[in-house]
């Protein structure tokens, strides 16, 4: 690959600030704000590379010299940020190649293209390396509440982005950036750039599916030749497999921090005044009742649950200020009870028939209830079973409509949070040793013997 048309060079330049990183998003800001008009354009020069592309064969050396422009700029302001950190030295406003810069991007100018090829490539060919892509730079962390099972969805950022987190820190503690970090970050960095290049239509020459890892590319000299560091090579099917397996335990560690994050952060800020995590709703029936769906408690001991739930309670007021209802019994009970009744589910869903045969309150199904004005308030009977809560007005009358929220004092909560967060920490750390290792190990030169310094370690 040494004649590939994008070329991606960048130098670590050391000594580097322990602590500037912390703030080169602020220092960005110029940059990101000029980068920002320019990339709504690039579209457009895209789109119309594409049709002078499938009409004459040529890409527009004009279109050329401002998407390849704007691939330069963004890569030197991500070599300086958060897709490298590495320099301190802070980049041109250019589109033009800066050669005593740290970071360097060439791409060479196609003199012809293929016309059938560019109606496929930038989408239906790409497409392997957009899933590659996805995983080293997509994404960005958050946690996701799904309403239609009850549980947590969450998506870690790139690997890019963790791992030059990591460089960070190990930079802010010990003054140095991890050398086999930066090997694969920027061996990452470029098969991103390549694919972007790509894409963007300025090659017709598919993008390898080979990390080439190091700052220079191979067969060329690093653009400071003071600090020279060879390509990186020598990716047996061990590393390969270290590499991955890394990068999987970093993916699973986003989750669980981010999880153990949400977690601690609703145990610390999240309770009401007396100590209840709660979820309100308002809910609306054109029926005699609101029912919700069956929770089941399966294999549930009392103590158990009680250690794991704490205080359990559902309160609700009518907002009419009408007296309710409030119940709670076994599914089963509850079922037959409502059987021949006109209710609604708190998902919407409506159970057709007409009025309860007998009040709520002589119903003789509840476990535990509440009859009156104003708020009422019941506790959750914490055993096992399936069961089944229901606010109902209390004359039995049509209509419901009522603010309702059930909580708990969960006080394992805090102890939760913080297995989550040790087991992500652990997980990470062992994603990126591995990493690290398989990382340092390819990128030594061939046939250089490796020396053990058992009193140093690089991360």
């Amino acid at each position: 690959m040494t004649d590939y048309p994008v070329r991606v060079e960048a130098t670590l330049d050391e000594p580097l600030s322990r602590g500037l990183w912390l703030v080169k998003w602020l220092l960005a800001v110029p940059h990101y704000v000029v980068l920002a008009f320019l990339w709504f354009a690039y579209p457009f020069a895209t789109i119309a590379a594409f049709f002078a592309i499938l009409v004459t064969g040529r890409y527009p050396r004009p279109l050329f010299e401002f998407t390849s422009g704007v691939l330069r700029w963004s890569w030197r302001v991500q070599y300086y940020s958060y897709a490298a950190l590495g320099t301190d030295r802070y980049p041109p406003f250019t589109f033009a190649d800066v050669p005593d810069y740290p970071a360097r991007l060439e791409i060479a100018y196609p003199e012809r293209l293929s016309r059938g090829l560019v109606l496929v490539k930038w989408w239906l060919l790409a497409i392997p390396h957009f899933v590659i892509v996805g995983l080293f730079v997509g994404g960005g962390s958050w946690l996701a509440f799904r309403a239609d099972n009850g549980g947590f969805d969450w998506a870690a950022g790139g690997l890019v982005g963790v791992l030059v987190v990591v460089a960070g820190v190990v930079l802010l503690f010990t003054g140095r950036y991890p050398r086999p970090i930066f090997d694969f970050v920027l061996g990452m960095d470029r098969w991103v750039l390549r694919v972007a290049a790509y894409v963007s239509l300025m090659t017709d020459e598919y993008p390898p599916f080979r990390l080439d890892m190091g700052g220079a590319e191979a067969g060329h000299e690093p653009p400071h030749p003071q600090a020279p560091h060879p390509q990186a090579a020598g990716w047996t099917a061990g590393r390969i497999a270290a590499a991955v397996t890394g990068a999987v335990l970093v993916f699973g560690s986003m989750g669980l921090l981010t999880g153990g994050g949400a977690v601690l952060w609703a145990d610390r800020t999240q309770r009401d005044a007396d100590g209840y995590l709660t979820a309100s709703a308002t809910f609306v029936s054109d029926g005699y009742a609101v029912a919700t769906d069956p929770v089941a408690l399966r294999g549930v001991a009392a103590p158990k649950a009680t250690a794991v739930l704490g205080d359990v309670r559902i309160r609700a007021a009518d907002t009419a200020g009408r007296p309710i209802f409030v119940g709670i019994g076994r599914t089963a009970d509850v079922e037959r009870y409502l059987a021949a009744t006109e209710y609604t589910t708190a998902g919407n869903r409506t159970h057709p028939g007409g009025a309860p045969a007998v009040l709520p309150g002589d119903a003789g199904v509840w476990v535990a209830s509440a009859s009156g004005a104003g708020t009422q308030t019941v506790g959750w009977p914490v055993r096992d079973g399936q069961w089944t809560a229901v606010v109902m007005n209390a004359d039995s009358s049509r209509g419901v409509s009522v603010r309702a929220d059930a909580g708990a004092t969960a006080p394992a909560l805090g102890w939760i949070a913080l297995a989550l967060l040790a087991s992500g920490a652990v997980t990470l750390a062992g994603g990126v040793v591995l990493i690290a290792v398989a990382a340092h190990r390819a990128s030594r030169r061939p046939g250089t013997p490796h020396t053990p310094e058992p009193s140093t370690v690089d991360v």
